[in-house]
């Protein structure tokens, strides 16, 4: 290893060291030992002359941006030759200049010291940074002549430098405000460099004078009753410190009562008293007031004086409404002449101003009646109803003879009790309500209300179902109904079946909770709107479960002839009992026919040899409602060799004969009634 020591900041081409010569080895061999110089950095800071072994700077090298506050800075190389293959290594060491003088933060600083500081105190100053090494670095500091300040230099342990303002002399901010002093930093190279900072201090007062009044006492006079705000007198006092210590805030003494200090005000900043409160006469005839004046400063500096204000005496006395007996509670069926409150008045004044008269509005259920001199009593004069007015504010007026004459207004609220004398009310007379068959359990059919204007427990109300008179003993509606007690809210306990039940009337009783209650009753009435639930049922002709029917018929039998008629019959009204026959399948469909509404059976051509001697016809019974509802019939017909009326067989001499005249004309009539109950009921809701 070979070891070099340069300066920093050699310009390019400057002989570092001849390899050749420190390796002991000639030039020539060198050369064509193919020399090669590889660096640690990413620079290349050095190259090697392989004609000569000298190696020279090819870069500019700057110690402090390479090493920085490191006391000692290196960079290394390594040469590599050939034949044989050897490799060196080189220390070049790079040694510090002064090219760089210290440096402060700013050019100036600002420092505010207090002028009672104390001696000794010590104010730092923002230290300078010299980013040179060793003895090239910042060494020391002075301080300009001065007649308050030295300077001190604190070290520290790793050779910072930092620099300290002593106050050796007292401040006097009157003497001089401002001191403007100079400080420089140098360091410890050949030449020396150094920097400098300027440095304003300002001296901030002290407070050192006390306020003074420009009058020792002050007097006012003002009438009694004075409006509030009014101006009592104007303070003035000085101080001839600045900023805060010169700033005089105006207050009242502590030594006034708490009394006074609600009666007069005084602003701080400009010293006025003013009147806040009410000044009597007949309390107090003088005020003696008594302020201070601190400054701002700390501590804080006061001075007092004393304000003598006089009060004049006026008629400021209104009358006094004091009651000596009062309830603000009151029945709403008391009797007119019930004593409500037993009033006293008084006026403080004197004479004609001090002789009071009460009255109370016409307008309102109340009198007073004089019971003797400054004694009222407050009477109902009419009867009552809390429905009507529930609360009265009942203004008593007192008003003196002096004059101007001076009045009081006293309000007595008085609120009436609520008596039970209003039974509860139904918002209708009666209820209609249109209800669907089969209806699900539980369901609101209608809701009853009813209001009662009494309050609290009077108008609490409870409902209840009675049956109306004249319905059906056999029809109770709690069986079929329910009514919940406190909303009125009639559900349904059961399914309605129209069928069953078309119409049901009942009582709703509503009960207020007064003592004793009062009670009403409205009627309602549920009319049931039948639903298409019932299949047609098929009478005639008979046939048990998956049978069919068989009837006989002669080949020679003439179109069109009535073979049966099938008869059916559906418990619902209306469109859902309005039946429709069909022929849905059939072995010819040709050869028969059913009539669409009487059902009739009908052979429509003659029968031929090529004819099926056995027939099947599928009829189905639909109904007309909605969804509609059907039932099928399978009807066997047999084409036999026998006489015309026994072919008919039994079955269809009875289709044909008086059996079905008056199956027919019980469907026709139950039709006609169904539909003029229905007619009847929507008239009536209608209405």
């Amino acid at each position: 290893q070979i070891r070099y020591s340069i300066p920093e900041e050699l310009t390019r081409g400057a002989f570092v060291g001849n390899i050749a010569k420190d390796l002991g080895t000639d030039v020539a061999k060198l050369a064509a030992a193919n020399l090669q110089v590889l660096s640690d950095s990413d620079s290349q800071y050095f190259s090697v002359n392989v004609n000569t072994g000298v190696i020279m700077v090819s870069e500019r090298i700057d110690r402090e941006q390479l090493c920085g506050q490191n006391p000692r800075c290196f960079l290394h190389l390594k040469l590599a030759i050939e034949n044989p293959v050897e490799f060196y290594r080189i220390e070049v060491e790079i040694l510090d200049i002064n090219d760089n003088p210290p440096q402060f933060p700013s050019d100036e600083v600002s420092l505010r010291i207090y002028e009672l500081a104390s001696l000794g105190a010590r104010f730092p100053i923002q230290p300078a940074q010299d980013p040179d090494v060793g003895t090239n670095t910042l060494q020391t500091y002075h301080l300009s002549a001065n007649d308050n300040f030295n300077l001190n230099v604190k070290a520290r342990t790793d050779g910072g430098k930092f620099p300290e303002l002593v106050l050796e002399r007292a401040l006097d901010r009157e003497f001089r405000a401002f001191h403007y002093l100079v400080l420089t930093a140098e360091d410890g190279g050949s030449p020396p460099q150094s920097s400098k900072i300027r440095i304003t201090i300002q001296v901030l007062d002290a407070n050192d004078n006390h306020p003074v009044f420009d009058k020792p006492s002050y007097g006012a006079r003002l009438v009694e009753n004075s409006p509030l705000g009014t101006l009592v007198v104007k303070l003035n006092a000085t101080d001839v410190d600045e900023g805060p210590n010169g700033d005089i805030r105006y207050s009242l003494s502590s030594h006034n009562s708490a009394a006074l200090r609600q009666i007069f005000a005084i602003d701080e900043q400009t010293g006025e008293i003013r009147v806040q409160g009410n000044l009597d006469f007949e309390e107090a005839t003088v005020y003696e007031i008594e302020v201070e004046a601190k400054d701002m400063g700390s501590p804080t500096m006061e001075e007092h004086c004393s304000v003598v204000v006089e009060i004049t005496d006026v008629n400021d006395n209104a009358p006094e409404v004091i009651l000596t007996s009062f309830s603000s509670t009151l029945s709403e069926d008391a009797l007119p002449g019930t004593v409500v409150a037993v009033i006293h008045v008084r006026d403080r004044d004197s004479g004609e101003q001090g002789k009071v008269l009460c009255h109370v509005s016409p307008d309102l259920p109340f009198q007073l009646r004089k019971d003797y001199e400054h004694q009222y009593s407050l009477l109902t004069s009419t009867r009552l109803d809390r429905e009507h007015v529930a609360y009265y504010n009942v203004t008593v007026s007192a008003s003196d003879l002096g004059n101007p004459p001076l009045s009081r207004h006293t309000i007595l609220p008085i609120t009436l009790i609520d008596v039970n004398d209003n039974a509860p009310q139904f918002e209708q007379a009666s209820y209609e309500v249109l209800v669907a068959e089969n209806n699900p359990v539980g369901s609101v059919l209608v809701t009853v209300s009813a209001a009662d204007p009494d309050s609290e427990q009077n108008s609490r109300l409870s409902y209840s179902i009675l049956r109306a008179g004249g319905t059906d003993p056999g029809l109770d509606p709690t069986r079929y109904l329910s009514i919940h007690p406190t909303n009125g809210q009639v559900t349904a306990k059961f399914p309605f079946d129209y069928e069953q039940t078309t119409y049901l009337q009942f009582h709703v009783e509503v009960s207020d909770g007064g003592s004793p209650a009062l009670r009403n009753r409205t009627l309602v009435h549920v009319f049931v709107v039948d639903q298409n639930d019932n299949a047609p049922q098929v009478h005639f002709p008979r046939a048990g479960e998956d049978s069919a029917t068989q009837l006989r018929i002669s080949p020679s039998i003439v179109p069109p002839a009535l073979i049966t008629k099938v008869v059916a019959i559906d418990a619902d009204s209306g469109r859902n009992a309005w039946l429709s026959y069909h022929l849905v399948e059939a072995t010819d469909l040709g050869l028969f026919s059913v009539a669409l509404r009487s059902g009739e059976v009908r052979i429509m051509r003659a029968l031929q040899e090529t004819d099926a001697s056995e027939h099947e016809l599928l009829v189905v019974v639909r109904d007309a409602g909605e969804p509609p509802l059907s039932t099928a019939v399978t009807l066997v017909v047999l084409v036999e060799e026998k006489g015309p009326e026994a072919l008919q067989g039994s079955e269809a001499q009875a289709a044909d004969g008086g059996g079905l005249p008056s199956i027919t004309l019980y469907l026709i009539v139950s039709l006609v009634l169904i539909s003029t109950v229905s007619l009847v009921a929507l008239a009536a809701l209608g209405i």
